[in-house]
């Protein structure tokens, strides 16, 4: 009897501590999740930078009709670099319908790539592309220095070039909206403006 009461006793006492191990793990994992940002487009140093006037473009899309890329439009430009042969790129293609079905009155999504005719029509045709202007012009790539896909570039409606970067998710894609709304250049420029915000601060605190 007294072993047994001594066994329950232990086995309490392992729960107890247990259960003061989770309560910590958790505190630390919402202590790591504060710290760790979310990660936006990967911006590379190459191209026009944010900031300034998009080139202006006038090509003729696959539909035949003429799209203009860049210049002063009142809506917002998604450029959205792509090719028939990138699976990423075909994974977001579902995500870019979306943006542009919630925002249409706002933003105007438009598909570039390059390369033989034919191999992109068919892909506009499978992929039913239609609702978007698809453009081919390697010159409109090589003005942006583009050299991994997928890549979208935000013009904003005054013409200039708002966010840019590499993309391969849907909180890519919408991290350089959200960088446009803030007005910096991509999420990582704002995380660090803000990290040397706080340690400018914490520098004036310490002399003080």
């Amino acid at each position: 009897m007294t072993a047994l009461i001594v066994a329950n006793a232990f086995a309490w006492i392992a729960i107890a501590a247990l259960t003061v191990a989770v309560l910590a793990l958790a505190r630390q994992v919402g202590i790591l999740h504060e710290r760790i940002a979310p990660m936006g487009a990967l911006t590379m140093d190459a191209g026009p930078k944010t900031g300034s006037p998009a080139p202006t473009f006038a090509i003729a899309a696959l539909d035949q009709t003429i799209a203009t890329v860049g210049g002063s439009r009142g809506r917002t430009q998604l450029l959205f670099f792509l090719s028939p042969t990138c699976p990423v790129c075909k994974k977001l293609l579902p995500i870019l319908r979306a943006i542009a079905a919630d925002e249409r009155r706002t933003t105007e999504v438009l598909l570039a790539s390059d390369g033989p005719a034919a191999e992109h029509l068919a892909f506009y045709r499978r992929e039913k592309l239609a609702p978007f202007p698809y453009v081919l012009s390697a010159e409109l790539g090589m003005t942006y220095h583009i050299g991994r896909l997928p890549y979208a570039v935000v013009i904003g409606p005054d013409g200039r070039i708002a966010a840019k970067g590499l993309v391969n998710n849907r909180e890519q894609i919408e991290s350089l909206l959200v960088a446009q709304e803030l007005g910096v250049g991509s999420l990582q420029d704002f995380l660090s403006r803000n990290t040397e915000g706080a340690h400018e601060r914490h520098d004036d605190v310490a002399v003080g």
